[in-house]
């Protein structure tokens, strides 16, 4: 509805941007709050509490925008579904919010709330910011803050010590001297093919990262010609601060702030020059993703569009095809071929055996949204109102997505409408990756695969389905999970023993002869579900013999009980320092 004259529309416009400005920067200020907990959270080893922000900070963009909403419709009335005045909002915004750092986050802010108040689907290029055709990020120039150290060839454990001296926490450092002289020589060991004398300086930034149990100093090594990223861990084991490790190479970097892991607890003032430092230590890892890791994961789902339509755009003759791997039961998975992305849709009917509904299966998919991920869960981001070119669709795809999913895709005329869908990032499939492989290569991946349920486990999440088609693996050879319609917890499950038969009868039944509850597990009888071919099982067997125990399982489950997380190390235990 039109406001009264234009004068009047004018002068509402600029309110409302200045109301959405302040609403972006209320949230920012929320986050900001929850996060400076972790350090807090570290000194006192309050890992439950550290999961409890971590939960309370997702939830928190939801929030803000509900409130910003109700707000505008309280200073605005009838006439805050007005086009025209919204045309006016964006004007007036764009103004308020150009110049800043962070002028990609504001913009992501109000588009939400314009989606919300318009219902748009696909994208509406007058009242929303677009920027199909550039890479915002590249316009930042300022200077994140930053620590610089110059290293001495003769005594380099002095500027370690500095750099520990500099990062200060309530609980002191164990043995300092200790850990500087440490990360001295695990640099010049890792870094030895740089020459005689390696590091000439070191770069951290101020702000300490935080996640689950460790804190890190994030930063770059300088040799004399080249650079590498560094990451400094620290461990609270009660007895004192300790440097635990040193990462400096890209692939143990990027595993570290992969989608398969939580979100850092890093207080930021300001993201966008964060996040062009960390690129120029990631280049191969997309933008998107590097918002994510830092929770922001709204702007990593815009970065996340904006690079996948131009990409969509810029290969108008490609089409979307179903991903690669066995077809799901509950799922509809597509894929673009050139694109690194699987899009996932709820089917409207799912397969014997599986019981669930549809709304048990997004129960699922937000359960893992707040879990703590260990490096084995792919982030799984839920996109609604989508809309692609009908003629895009193969047409096998096209008719299994209106056939199958119509409870979540309709045509409009030359578009297909996705009201839901969940994109992740695209990985191999184990069971394809097995018959691909040499031999050593399919037993590496067996393992991992076994030590991805390993670690899910110890984190009280069971994945209830252990089929390899479940699984991927990334280019670096590490297994994720990333099918969940049948994921819970270890805590909500009966871990038994498989009941021994008293008598012939019993021996010689085709189905179970003793009573089976809903929740009833039983770890002896994985194996025909792991589905994993004969040599393979057998390491499986050998290297990770708890994964068949029901005792193992309920020893979790009791630590579980008792507020006791086992500790699961973000990374090779070869990255430890001595």
């Amino acid at each position: 509805m039109p406001v009264a004259d234009s004068h009047d529309e004018v002068a509402l416009a600029a309110s409302l941007a200045l109301l959405v400005r302040g609403g972006f920067e209320d949230y920012h200020a929320r986050f900001a709050s929850v996060t400076r907990r972790a350090r807090v959270r570290f000194e006192t080893q309050d890992w439950s509490g550290a999961q409890g922000d971590a939960v309370e900070r997702i939830g928190l963009y939801d929030r803000c925008i509900a409130e910003t909403v109700d707000a505008l419709r309280r200073a605005a009335g009838e006439a805050v579904g007005s086009r025209s005045l919204w045309l006016g909002v964006h004007a007036a915004y764009a103004a308020l919010v150009g110049p800043l750092i962070d002028a990609e986050l504001y913009k992501t802010f109000y588009n939400t709330l314009a989606r919300r108040l318009f219902a748009t689907e696909g994208v509406d290029a007058e009242v929303e910011f677009m920027a199909l055709d550039v890479e915002p990020s590249d316009a930042i120039t300022h200077p994140v803050a930053r620590h610089t150290y110059a290293v001495s060839t003769t005594r380099p454990v002095e500027a370690f010590m500095r750099v520990l001296g500099d990062y200060r926490f309530e609980v002191p450092y164990a043995h300092q001297m200790r850990c500087a002289a440490a990360i001295a020589v695990r640099l010049q060991d890792d870094l030895q093919h740089w020459g005689t004398h390696p590091v000439r300086s070191i770069e951290l930034l101020d702000t300490v990262f935080y996640r689950e149990r460790r804190a890190y100093l994030v930063g770059r090594v300088f040799g004399e010609h080249r650079f590498s990223p560094c990451v400094i861990a620290l461990v609270n084991d009660g007895a004192g601060l300790r440097a635990e490790a040193v990462l400096t190479r890209r692939r143990d970097v990027a595993h570290l702030f992969g989608v398969s892991r939580s979100y850092f607890q890093a207080d930021l003032a300001t993201v966008g020059d964060a996040v062009v430092f960390l690129r120029s230590l990631l280049p191969a890892k997309p933008i998107d993703e590097i918002y994510t890791v830092l929770g922001r994961a709204k702007q990593g789902k815009t970065e996340r569009y904006r690079t996948f339509f131009r990409h969509f755009l810029d290969h108008p003759d490609e089409q979307l095809v179903h991903a690669e791997g066995t077809p799901g039961m509950v799922m509809a998975v597509f894929t673009l071929p050139t694109y690194p992305l699987v899009f996932k849709l709820i089917r409207d009917r799912f397969a014997w055996p599986k019981s669930m509904t549809r709304h048990q299966v997004e129960e699922k998919y937000a359960l893992v949204f707040n879990l703590d991920r260990v490096g084995r869960l792919l982030d799984a981001q839920p996109y609604r109102h989508l809309r692609f070119p009908k003629s895009r669709f193969s047409p096998a795809l096209r008719e299994e997505l209106l056939t199958q999913c119509a409870a979540s895709v309709h045509e409009e005329g030359d578009t297909l409408v996705i009201a839901l869908c969940y994109v992740q990032r695209r990985f191999r499939p184990l069971n394809l990756y097995l018959r691909e492989q040499t031999a050593e290569a399919r037993r590496a991946a067996a393992l991992d695969y076994a030590q991805a349920i390993t670690d899910m486990a110890r984190n009280n999440i069971f994945p209830g389905d252990m089929l390899p088609k479940n699984f991927g693996v990334s280019r670096h050879g590490r297994a994720v999970f990333y099918d969940y319609d049948e994921l819970c917890l270890v805590s909500d499950c009966v871990f038994r023993a498989w009941p021994q038969p008293r008598n012939a009868d019993e021996v010689m039944a085709d189905e179970p002869w003793f009573h089976v509850g809903p929740r009833d597990v039983f770890p002896e009888r994985f194996a025909p579900f792991m589905g994993l071919p004969a040599a393979e099982l057998a390491a499986v067997r050998e290297h990770h013999g708890h994964l068949f125990d029901p005792l193992w399982w309920q020893g979790l489950q009791g630590c579980f009980a008792a507020g006791n997380y086992p500790d699961t190390l973000p990374y090779a235990d070869t990255h430890r320092l001595a």
